[in-house]
């Protein structure tokens, strides 16, 4: 903390940010706070039950429009259910489905680029294909397939989502597997008698943190777009469970004449993917060296 000095007046105190989050997008921090906090305390922080519908109280506009009611300050839908519960409930489902995808992609695209990075050869080659495999296959083509053979829900999202976006990192972090094996602290390693599973896990895994983190922010918003994707063409998250791409499938007939229907939800989709795609690039900058210094 430092301080401006003013003639004639009292040293002001000046708080600044410490040198590793300095440059750190605000705005779009406090918007995914803001859907961590509600997808984490969904339940206690939601005014009504979103699965619940009451016809009597069905397309009640938003509290500042004709006939809104602050009970039900951004609306209700065609069954009378709160439309801001169910956004509530739809940034829980969404941070569920993007956080276990995620995780289930980043692992399986780490593991490839780890045995293939490493060793090399045919092992290389072969997994190098199934890699150009599933980078070349449409991606709604797979979702529908599995989803024809799955049933339709949270799970199977997960399972999708999960299983189809490993391969981006499968390619980016086998090139930085192909240059740190190459580092000298790995050929004392070797010499020095370490197993090659010590070798991956102690010392080249590290290494591949800082572009796995950015990584794994970028495809947040991209599961999170695709997940509402699957739910608006029905193959996804079912009703009676809100989620954000059930919402706009519901709206979308409704749009011109209760347009909260279809609005609210896409500006949720749109803030929280831009949110995270602007963190994303920071962190980019930030965690690479040759891009902090620029």
């Amino acid at each position: 903390m430092t301080s401006i000095s003013i003639p004639g007046r009292r040293r002001v105190p000046r708080v600044t940010l410490p040198r590793a989050l300095r440059g750190i997008p605000v705005i779009p921090v406090l918007i995914l706070a803001t859907m961590v906090v509600c997808g984490i305390f969904a339940p206690w922080i939601m005014p009504h039950d979103p699965t619940a519908g009451n016809l009597s109280t069905s397309l009640i506009p938003p509290v500042w429009e004709d006939g809104g009611t602050w009970s039900h300050m951004l609306g209700t839908d065609q069954q009378g259910r709160d439309i801001l519960s169910r956004l509530i409930a739809g940034s829980q489902v969404s941070l569920l489905i993007a956080v276990t995808a995620v995780g289930i992609s980043g692992v399986v695209g780490l593991l490839f680029a780890l045995l293939g990075g490493y060793y090399g050869g045919i092992i290389d080659a072969i997994l190098g294909r199934i890699v150009d495999a599933m980078l070349s296959l449409p991606f709604l083509m797979i979702a529908i397939v599995l989803a024809t053979v799955l049933s339709p829900g949270v799970k199977s999202v997960i399972l999708i989502l999960g299983f189809t976006g490993w391969s981006g990192y499968a390619r980016v972090l086998r090139g930085e597997v192909l240059r740190l094996k190459q580092q000298d602290f790995v050929a004392l390693a070797r010499v020095g008698g370490c197993s090659t599973p010590r070798i991956l896990l102690r010392y080249i895994t590290p290494g591949l943190i800082n572009t796995f983190i950015v990584l794994a922010t970028l495809q947040l918003g991209t599961t999170i777009l695709a997940a509402a994707t699957l739910s608006f063409l029905g193959i996804g998250v079912q009703p009676p469970r809100a989620a954000w791409g059930l919402m706009l499938a519901d709206g979308r007939q409704y749009v011109t004449y209760a347009w909260w229907l279809a609005v609210f939800p896409g500006v949720a989709i749109m803030l929280t993917v831009l949110s995270v795609n602007t963190i994303g690039d920071w962190l980019r900058v930030r965690l690479d060296p040759k891009l902090r210094q620029v």
